[in-house]
């Protein structure tokens, strides 16, 4: 996936403006930025959330917007920062939400299966049949993963997955998105405002500023000193654990 001079406009003032980079497949890349920077209006642009007034979004050889619904939903999927469901709904039924692509409505014996493969990877079987306004914030950040991976798509987008989650659970949903990366071979770009974690567990970082990209690379290449103190305005040092550049502003 690459987009090419990617542009959106409010009120005739462009929050998105003329952005460039290609996803690396089968990597975590993580947007970065300050508020308004203007990444999650480029998520919802990749997913087709969110219309683009200008500029190229290309999947697998085609314009997004040409794909079928259905098709593009068996190969992106995309979990938003608000997902609030209001029927009542177990765990169970949840996640069987990800087969809709290629069932319908009518779940298959190979469905049940997949869905029952989603539950057990995210740890939730014992809460499958539990109603999902009855569970933690992580707990439930958790069941939308896992219809995420019944849905079974190549790429997988998460805006800001962390949201609203206190730090042992968000950092256990970080470690949920680096083994969708490298025990099922997905392709994972997340919005994150925390740039730890995004140092910590990305292999690519692109960081915004004023609706432009203002650095993409690799997390050693982005997370320095220059770059985040000029995208941030705020003073940064950087160290180092167990390999990885991690930030201290100030």
């Amino acid at each position: 996936m690459f987009v090419k001079e990617l542009t959106k406009r409010y009120d005739g003032k462009p929050v998105v403006d003329g952005v460039t980079f290609e996803i690396p497949k089968g990597k975590v890349t993580s947007l970065i930025g300050p508020n308004g920077a203007g990444k999650s209006t480029v998520m919802g642009m990749l997913s087709r959330l969110i219309a683009r007034d200008a500029g190229l979004v290309d999947f697998d050889g085609r314009d997004i917007g040409k794909w079928k619904s259905r098709e593009l939903s068996k190969r992106l999927a995309i979990l938003t920062q608000t997902n609030n469901i209001q029927m009542k709904l177990t765990v169970q039924e949840l996640v069987s939400f990800g087969r809709f692509p290629y069932s319908g409505n009518r779940i298959t014996s190979e469905d049940k299966e997949i869905i029952r493969r989603a539950i057990d990877y995210m740890e939730l079987k014992e809460f499958e049949d539990r109603f999902i306004d009855e569970l933690s914030g992580g707990q439930r950040q958790r069941a939308y993963i896992a219809m995420v991976i019944a849905q079974d798509t190549d790429y997988i987008l998460l805006d800001e997955p962390t949201n609203n989650l206190d730090i042992y659970h968000a950092t256990n949903m970080m470690k949920m998105v680096r083994r969708l990366c490298d025990e099922l071979g997905k392709t994972v770009i997340l919005v994150l405002h925390e740039i730890n974690y995004a140092a910590f567990y990305s292999d690519y970082i692109c960081a915004f500023a004023d609706g432009k990209i203002a650095k993409f690379g690799s997390v050693k290449e982005v997370m320095t000193r220059q770059t985040l103190s000029e995208i941030y305005k705020v003073d940064f040092e950087i160290m180092e654990i167990e390999g990885k550049p991690l930030s201290i502003y100030y």
